[in-house]
């Protein structure tokens, strides 16, 4: 019986990790159909999914590579359906942070593509420092749709902790010979 139980809920904790996969293209055609109100509020139920499955998979004990790659698929999606929509919905606040966020690209896509050359995938860290990353970008992207002004000190707190989990990743690329996830962070790997 325990078993089932466990098998029921790796499938629903992973169902609710795709349906952040799912909304991401549904959120991009609500912001090009001018939905803002609808788009709005799809994106803050794919962060509270993001943040209750992973919670959710530990309490049940059933957390897998799989649901960590599936939750790393579907949080790079539902950022990238919040950064478009700032794009269409807020660009004169892009192009006034027009540095920070090319900064923040940039290393994303180097530590990505370092990964796929040393991995052949994606990581799925999860460190420390990418949970609270990932909670300050959460904060910061819901509250820039449902405020008339960005929160100008979350945003750059927000991009602070970015660009040093996304360098410390990067790094933590380096000197992890193969594939890992839910490593804590840097400290931890090379304390190994």
């Amino acid at each position: 019986m325990k078993f089932v139980t466990h098998k029921r809920s790796y499938y629903v904790i992973n169902g609710i990790t795709l349906y952040r996969i799912v909304a991401a293209p549904f959120l991009l055609m609500l912001l090009f159909t001018g939905h803002y109100a609808i788009f709005k509020w799809l994106l803050l139920l794919s962060f509270f999914t993001d943040f209750i499955d992973g919670y959710l998979a530990r309490k049940f004990m059933v957390a897998s590579v799989f649901g960590t790659r599936l939750d790393s698929i579907g949080d790079d999606l539902t950022v990238l359906a919040a950064m478009v929509g700032l794009v269409v919905i807020k660009p004169a606040f892009i192009v006034e942070q027009k540095i920070i966020f090319i900064v923040m690209a940039v290393l994303f896509v180097l530590q990505t593509v370092y990964a796929l050359i040393r991995y052949g995938r994606i990581s799925s860290f999860h460190t420390y420092l990418a949970k609270l990353a990932a909670i300050l970008q959460g904060i910061f992207l819901i509250l820039v749709f449902f405020t008339k002004e960005p929160i100008l000190f979350l945003f750059y707190t927000a991009s602070l902790v970015t660009i040093l989990e996304l360098t410390e990743e990067t790094i933590m690329v380096y000197f992890l010979p193969k594939w890992e996830a839910n490593v804590k962070g840097l400290y931890w790997v090379l304390k190994k």
